[in-house]
């Protein structure tokens, strides 16, 4: 009963906090924001300041409300502003400050050529550290530190990228012990995001693809550094595994410019600006609008993991990192339609997700071309899994150097929890009417013969549903791709020697792939269809959700910035992809901290 009597409350303070509060908050923000947007910001001389400690995503958020969220910058955002500055003659330089563990790999590459193109304007750029400590892939922060050319660090701070850890958790002995079983099957043996809860340790699948694609990203990113520092490679990496260091230590190797504080940092680069100069925030420069003529390419963001449906729901001040497949499927047919669009850009970053989704949103793709609009696909972090799925059949495919892609496979399967919660005293009984598969996935007991036999023909049709889908998409012999697929990772060069992708770069780099296709000569316009939602879009998505109680109470303790009620709404998320059986879903391992 106390248990009934706090869930009720939460309910009622949810829905005072959305229909009274929320409202207000939202009004005077937009107020506020419109009101800050309306001045002119940016001085004469202008130091732009990028701050990179609070963390990144691929593309901006597609709900309007995601700024009162907090949160970092997007790649993409963060490319495309830095294209304005460097033709505005009021930005004289960039100065960065860098996270003190690991990035993306795939963004640090991205940013990276976006610094290296803004520097060639002639503008000088510079990288300020505080340390780097060894968290994630410390090694790409390193990286891209270096291809601003002038990098500074705090005195006394430590200089710890030695290398790159992944660390893994395996629940089998705690499934044991409490009697959890988890039934699932894999296809194949490299389609590890089940691992941790079939075995207690790493399999030699597991750990050969592991060390396969975190030993392509190192060696990327040192290679790309010693190059970019204009040294030798074996020389940088002798300096890295060498260490730790100490800043001084670490400028005395060459691994950096200069010790320094932030605000000496940031006096020496405004002293090159000019007179007069200022530092500004990144996110208060505004760039003038675009004024470029010619044909139209269209822009298609998908970020997150892929779901049936177009959303609604979860946080409504968070960023919504889902692919619906329902509104991007949208897009894509959209642009296809539009007699102005020449060709598309398919931003992909996505480690995967339902393979009904998927395959929704590979149709749009497929009627795109059918259409005779060309359609590039240009990977983020990930592509992998159902977003290598939705990528398989565009015309071309870039990807950067350490994008995570292929994981050409499909898990599926259930958590049998009956003898777990008879310890507890609680009893799991089913009825069921109909064919014999109605209650396969019921918690109490594990698929019996017959549903064990009708599941697996599900994986093994999926399965090979997938590896043809590459085959016709790649123009490969089904066979070659079935040695390349078996759920196995592959970062972008090695996709790129596999023929799993067409060449390497960025975001621009897939830009001038889709002009080549489509002819174009001169400029452009990007288009973005499919985008961020309108306000009213939004609110109406947000009130329109179910009133159940979990959803008020997490919605509610959002506002208050609780991370248990994110973490409910993160693990209902999780959950809704493994109600559907089959997951074509990479493990998408935290590299950024």
């Amino acid at each position: 009963m106390k248990q009934f009597l706090l869930t009720i409350a939460g309910v009622f303070v949810g829905l005072f906090l959305f229909l009274f509060i929320v409202p207000v908050i939202l009004v005077v923000g937009l107020v506020g924001a419109a009101a800050k947007n309306s001045e002119p910001v940016t001085p004469a001389a202008a130091v732009l300041e990028l701050d990179l400690r609070t963390g990144l995503t691929d593309q901006d958020p597609q709900n309007p409300f995601a700024v009162f969220g907090g949160g970092g910058h997007s790649v993409i955002g963060v490319v495309e502003k830095l294209r304005a500055a460097e033709k505005d003659s009021k930005v004289k330089g960039v100065f960065v400050r860098l996270p003190e563990g690991g990035m993306a790999p795939a963004a640090a590459d991205e940013l990276r050529q976006a610094f290296i193109h803004f520097r060639a304007s002639g503008k000088p750029m510079m990288a300020h550290s505080q340390g780097l400590y060894p968290s994630g892939a410390v090694t790409s922060t390193y990286m891209l530190a270096a291809s601003t050319g002038d990098v500074w660090m705090q005195p006394g701070a430590a200089f710890q990228a030695t290398g790159m850890a992944v660390e893994d958790m395996f629940f089998k002995r705690l499934f044991d012990k409490y009697g959890v079983k988890a039934d699932f099957e894999q296809r194949k043996e490299y389609k590890n995001a089940v691992n941790p809860y079939l075995h207690d340790d790493y399999t030699p699948a597991h750990k050969e693809a592991q060390l396969s694609w975190m030993g392509s990203i190192y060696r990327t990113s040192l290679v790309t550094a010693a190059a970019d520092r204009k040294l030798a490679p074996e020389a940088v990496v002798a300096a890295i595994e060498g260490g730790p260091w100490s800043a001084t230590q670490a400028r005395d190797r060459k691994l950096i410019d200069n010790v320094g504080q932030v605000k000496e940092a940031s006096d020496a680069l405004l002293a090159k600006a000019g007179k007069n100069a200022k530092l500004i925030d990144f996110d208060d420069y505004t760039a003038s609008p675009s004024t470029k003529s010619g044909q139209t390419i269209a822009v298609i963001g998908a970020e997150g993991a892929i779901m049936t449906g177009a959303g609604g729901g979860g946080n409504p001040f968070g960023g919504d990192e889902t692919v619906w497949s329902d509104e991007v499927a949208k897009a894509i047919y959209d642009a296809a339609e539009d007699k102005t669009v020449k060709a598309i850009v398919f931003r992909v970053s996505s480690p995967g997700g339902s393979d009904t989704a998927s395959e929704q949103i590979l149709a749009a793709v497929q009627a795109a071309r059918k259409a005779g609009k060309p359609v590039v696909v240009s990977m983020g972090t990930y592509a992998a899994s159902g977003g290598y799925w939705i990528s398989s059949q565009a015309d071309s495919i870039v990807a950067q150097p350490t994008t995570l892609t292929g994981s050409i496979g499909v898990y599926g399967g259930k958590f049998v929890l009956g003898d777990a919660l008879g310890r507890f005293g609680v009893d799991v009984r089913e009825t069921s009417v109909g064919g014999d598969y109605a209650g396969a996935f019921g918690t109490e007991q594990g698929f019996n013969q017959g549903q064990k036999a009708a599941f697996s023909g599900w994986m093994d049709t999926i399965y090979e549903g997938f590896v043809h889908r590459v085959a016709t998409g790649r123009k490969m012999p089904v066979e070659k791709v079935r040695e390349l697929a078996k759920g196995r990772v592959w970062t972008g060069a090695q996709a790129r020697q596999l023929g799993l992708v067409d060449r390497l770069g960025g975001f621009y780099d897939a830009v001038d792939e889709a002009k080549r296709l489509a002819g174009i000569k001169g400029e452009v316009k990007l288009k973005v269809m499919g985008g961020p939602k309108s306000p009213f879009e939004a609110l109406e998505k947000m009130f329109g959700v179910s009133s159940a109680s979990i959803k008020t109470l997490a919605a509610a303790a959002w506002v208050f910035g609780d991370p248990r009620a994110e973490a409910i709404m993160d693990e209902m998320a999780q959950s809704r992809l493994r109600e559907r059986g089959a997951t074509v879903m990479a493990p998408s391992p935290r590299l950024d901290r």
